[in-house]
């Protein structure tokens, strides 16, 4: 076995790909390898291919020797045998795994290798694509120095497109399941979370593409890939090899509560529907033999309404077929009305289960996008399959808030999101101060969904700032006075906070303060005089409740005072305020000139 190494001439990653009759993806992965910037090589493992794939590693051997490492071994069946072959061929201080039909974004192993070398980590979470796929999202919110297993959704994502220190899976003797269809690598980064220290995230940068074959021939894609009984019978050594690591207790129902959403009862679901009269008894039945082992109060209190009623109704085949006809039924909604009343947004709509003729209830949900907990459950006023409700915006706090219908059957809660589907002509309703606060509803650029911008956090705020006049007084100040609008109306005096001077070139800022007047007014005394040679761009700032929301000063020319020139120090200073071509700007233009300069000039 190679040695782990740790000088200078080590190497940073060994990237193992499993390689199967894939000859035509092979140029985009192995390209996509080939550029990281790390030091890195390629282990590629040929399992039996027959398609002229490892002819075709055999050339990329050749045209990068000491880089691409090829390895021909018989076709075992699977991608376990092949990524274990791979493991003992590594050399990296780490290892990741990519699959053939897959590729890398261009600086995704730089990235993944900083964190990992920056925070000691034992596996790096590079943030997961899909492409015809479905990709995890729930663990890539948002990047992660050190996360542990009990405090994160990590471990929601058991494929192991990772990055792995290769000294945890030699120490640990940590490989892939062989001889198996899937869920080798279930097992395979079950025994790596329960070994490793700091684990970290890359969420802003897409560090894997999950590509489907558009001939649907990779196992995942293959009809008994997913086969329900199958599966069951997978999970429970991966279960039970958690289970022999990890103590009873939070952390355990923790674990097992992702085992139970997603692998378990998720049997209960479309497939569950799908499938016969024996074959439900069946696979209700290895469900029941899993929740008698594994299921556990603090595993109850951590699932959704719906996957503890399952665990209640195993012996009752009809009430799991109900439970899997709502849950797979599809939300019906629409945006009938959006308006304001008072400081009150009035949204009108309607929305139902498809298929399903009746419902318990019916609430509108507002969820924090900054934090998915935070949550707001409103009634509604309900007339045949119309609803209404009023939202108290001013009660919001600031951030974005994404409106979702949430209906009720049989205790099991539907939620979609509001607005895509609308009528033709309704159009979003105008931004509205309330208590001091913008509020800015809108429909999403990705799927024009109903969302509330409390504070001018993702919307522009509208609004202008005119000067009125301007004059010089002592000091070189430059007296401003002027006025501003927000959302067609006048902010509180409060909310006005200071003038910015921003230097065009280099981007370097001044802030002068600012008296704000009633009505919308402002007066400023700023030391233009004192701003260091360039050209400044006058704005206004105001605080509406989230950002610092700014607008650049307009005038007229009209309203600008003169230039102004002074000696000082042996430098000639002036200052030219103007207003700027096209909309008519606020700006100022600031010169030093020396007494030798300025001779020069003029004798130029």
């Amino acid at each position: 076995m190679p040695g782990t190494g740790s000088d200078d001439d080590a190497l940073d990653v060994s990237v193992v790909i499993p390689v199967h009759n894939c000859r035509p993806y092979l140029d985009r992965c192995l390209t996509s390898a080939l550029v990281q910037r790390v030091k890195k090589e390629i282990v590629v493992v040929d399992d039996g291919s027959t398609d002229g794939s490892g002819e075709l590693l055999d050339l990329y051997a050749s045209y990068h020797p000491g880089v691409v490492k090829v390895i021909h071994i018989e076709g075992s069946g699977g991608a376990g045998r092949p990524r274990n072959v791979g493991i003992e061929h590594a050399a990296g201080r780490y290892v990741f795994f990519c699959d053939a039909d897959d590729y890398l974004g261009p600086e995704a192993l730089e990235r993944m290798v900083s964190v990992a070398d920056a925070n000691g980590s034992d596996i790096v979470l590079g943030r997961i694509v899909g492409h015809g796929r479905r990709a995890p999202v729930s663990m890539f919110q948002q990047n992660a120095d050190r996360v542990s297993l009990g405090d994160s959704p990590v471990y929601n994502s058991l494929s192991c497109f990772k990055l792995f220190r290769r000294e945890l899976l030699e120490r640990h003797r940590i490989r892939f399941g062989e001889g198996m269809l899937v869920g080798e690598d279930i097992l395979f980064s079950v025994h790596a979370y329960c070994h490793a220290g700091p684990i970290s995230i890359v969420a802003d940068y897409d560090c894997y593409h999950l590509v489907s074959r558009p001939d649907g021939s990779s196992i995942m894609q293959q009809s008994g890939s997913r086969d329900p009984l199958a599966w069951l019978a997978m999970i429970k050594e991966p279960i039970r090899l958690m289970a022999r690591h990890v103590e009873p207790g939070p952390l355990r129902d923790h674990l097992l509560r992702r085992h139970f959403r997603l692998d378990v009862f998720t049997q209960l679901g479309t497939v569950f529907l799908e499938s016969d009269d024996v074959r439900r008894k069946e696979i209700a039945r290895e469900v029941a033999a899993l929740c008698d082992e594994w299921y556990t109060p603090g595993v109850h209190e951590r699932l959704n309404t719906i996957d503890r009623q399952r665990a209640d109704a195993l012996g009752d085949i009809d009430r799991l077929v109900r439970l899997a006809r709502i849950e797979s039924a599809t939300v019906r909604r629409r945006l009938t009305g959006l308006r304001w009343e008072g400081d009150r947004l009035v949204v009108t709509g309607a929305a139902r289960l498809d298929g399903i003729t009746r419902d318990d209830g019916l609430t509108v949900v507002l969820r924090a996008r900054h934090d998915p907990g935070t949550e707001l459950v409103l009634p509604v006023e309900r007339k045949g399959g119309e609803f209404t409700v009023r939202l108290d915006v001013g009660a919001l706090g600031s951030g974005v808030w994404d409106l979702r219908v949430a209906v009720e059957i049989e205790g099991v809660i539907r939620l979609g999101r509001l607005g895509a589907d609308r009528v033709s002509d309704l159009g979003r309703p105008r931004p509205r101060l309330v208590g001091g606060v913008v509020v800015l509803p809108y429909f999403t650029r990705d799927n024009g969904n109903l969302s509330i911008d409390v504070g001018g956090h993702v919307v522009a705020v509208p609004g202008a700032a005119t000067l009125i006049r301007t004059r010089w007084a002592l000091g070189h100040r430059l007296l401003i006075d002027g006025e501003v609008t927000v959302a067609g109306t006048a902010p509180q005096a409060a909310a006005i906070r200071r003038i910015v001077w921003r230097e065009r070139r280099s981007g370097c800022e001044r802030a002068e303060r600012v008296v704000p007047l009633p009505g919308g007014g402002f007066a400023a005394r700023p030391a233009v005089g004192r701003l260091a040679p360039g050209t400044w761009d006058a704005y206004l700032e105001l605080d509406l409740g989230g950002p610092p929301a700014r607008f650049r000063i307009e005038t007229g020319a009209t309203a600008v005072a003169a230039p102004r020139r002074w000696w000082g120090a042996a430098l000639m200073r002036s200052v030219r305020p103007y207003a700027t071509s096209g909309k008519g700007r606020l700006s100022a233009v600031v010169k030093r000139l020396t007494a030798e300069t300025l001779v020069k000039r003029i004798l130029r």
